[in-house]
């Protein structure tokens, strides 16, 4: 029976292994020793990892992997995706070549704006609150000097503050909206300590404002936080080529397959059920590259799905036109993301990664995890509109469904030439492992 604990937080990692273990499994010495089977045998390394988050009792591994063969404005690389899908990385390099042989991979970081907000009632007039407001616009950037110099000296900072009326939405709700530039880094820390100081700072100039009453000085600051929606913080990636070289070996009539290839992306534009699964693919390659690199996967992935509905609908990310006999596909996806601070400098996997893409920039970072995203949902789209999407997801899953039935390495071999010619099911795989095993007895 499972009890409370009181101070789990103060045990030691230990006596937090052998509590658990003891609460939850029938066996406690195997579950000690499959949590201690992934730890890190570099102490230092280990350490590290254990003080990334809190109350850590092991590792949880993600494999990384490489997809190469990008040629991206004119110049290749290799693009680390740490994912435990099977045929994302596959896909991905896959797409890689391909238009590697058709002009590459196109990409332009069109804003790097993020936003800030504090959010405060105010129950009074609101052409008063109006006229405080410039009046004092200037101090929340003077009271905010010391936490912005740094920041000013690689060329980000404050970009603007307005001031937003929100009394629609709900009663005497305004907020102080705020733009900042943040270089490098993604910025949260740097954004939210300003913040903190814009609502101070407008607290306590409210309190001595002549013109309010008393009531009208009294603001109540809710809450003082950075948006991870940045429609401004924008990156587009794109891929063309004239319809004919489309042609390859699934590829047989190239104008029938880009038709196709577009009426797939339109019935994502304007159908929200296919959308989601549709922006879901462009999220494989896009989080894969995110998390590889050390930044948020779930701030990204909110923002670009509230972007993807922008328009009141949820809608593709990505689009497709056929003009002029040439062949485009493109998207454009909101990305705030950085190269510096947070994990970017403490993960050694995240270093490497950032290293082999020979430390990019913010912006420049900003087109590989773009360009991922559009070489997976070309993938994905290809498959779709020519053989089907699961017959090479499903061979490329082949190795999941015999690592889950413990096959033996003559099993493999026997299974993987079976379905070479055969489609794949885990149904099928399954039956094949225990015909294998039946003549084996």
């Amino acid at each position: 029976m499972n009890n409370a604990v009181t101070g789990f937080s103060k045990l030691s990692k230990e006596e937090k292994i052998n509590w658990i273990a003891k609460e939850y499994f029938s066996t406690p010495t195997e579950a000690i020793k499959l949590l201690k089977n992934y730890w890190n045998t570099d102490e230092k390394i280990q350490k590290l990892h254990d003080e990334f988050i809190e109350n850590t009792i092991t590792n949880f591994y993600i494999p990384l992997g490489v997809a190469p063969n990008f040629l991206i404005n004119g110049k290749y690389s290799t693009i680390p995706m740490a994912i435990e899908e099977s045929s994302v990385v596959a896909a991905a390099s896959k797409s890689a070549k391909f238009w590697s042989t058709r002009g590459g991979f196109k990409a332009t970081v069109i804003n790097t704006e993020k936003i800030g907000q504090v959010h405060f009632l105010f129950n009074g007039d609101p052409s008063k609150l109006a006229l405080f407001f410039v009046e004092m616009k200037q101090k929340f950037f003077t009271d905010t000097e010391s936490i912005t110099k740094n920041m000013q000296k690689r060329g980000g900072g404050i970009l603007d503050i307005t001031l937003e009326d929100k009394t629609n939405l709900l009663p005497n709700y305004y907020q102080l909206h705020a733009t900042f530039e943040t270089k490098d880094s993604m910025g949260a820390n740097f954004i939210n300590s300003c913040l903190e100081q814009f609502a101070k700072t407008l607290k306590e100039e409210a309190l001595s404002y002549a013109l309010f009453s008393e009531t009208e000085r009294e603001i109540q600051v809710i809450m003082s936080i950075l948006s991870n929606y940045v429609p401004n913080c924008v990156v587009r990636a794109e891929v063309s080529c004239p319809v004919a070289d489309l042609q390859e070996k699934h590829i047989e009539n190239p104008l029938e397959f880009a038709q196709r290839f577009v009426q797939a992306v339109q019935i994502a534009e304007v159908e929200p059920f296919r959308a989601v699964t549709h922006n879901k693919g462009i999220m494989n390659g896009i989080d894969a590259v995110v998390l590889a690199t050390g930044n948020d996967f779930r701030a990204v992935e909110a923002g670009i799905h509230a972007y993807a509905a922008k328009s009141g609908t949820y809608t593709s990310l990505s689009h497709a036109k056929i003009e002029n006999d040439i062949f485009t596909f493109w998207l454009e996806i909101p990305l705030a993301l950085g190269t510096v601070g947070g994990l970017t400098s403490l993960h050694p996997l995240v270093k490497l990664s950032l290293e082999m893409l020979e430390n990019p920039s913010a912006r420049e970072l900003m087109q590989f995890v773009a360009v991922a995203g559009l070489a997976q949902n070309f993938a994905a789209l290809r498959s779709l509109t020519t053989t089907g999407i699961q017959d090479g997801h499903m061979k490329m899953h082949l190795n999941n469904i015999l690592n889950q039935f413990d096959a033996t390495d003559s099993e493999r071999i026997a299974i993987r030439n079976h379905f070479k010619s055969q489609a794949v099911s885990h149904s099928a795989v399954v039956d094949l492992i225990e015909k294998l095993r039946e003549k084996a007895i």
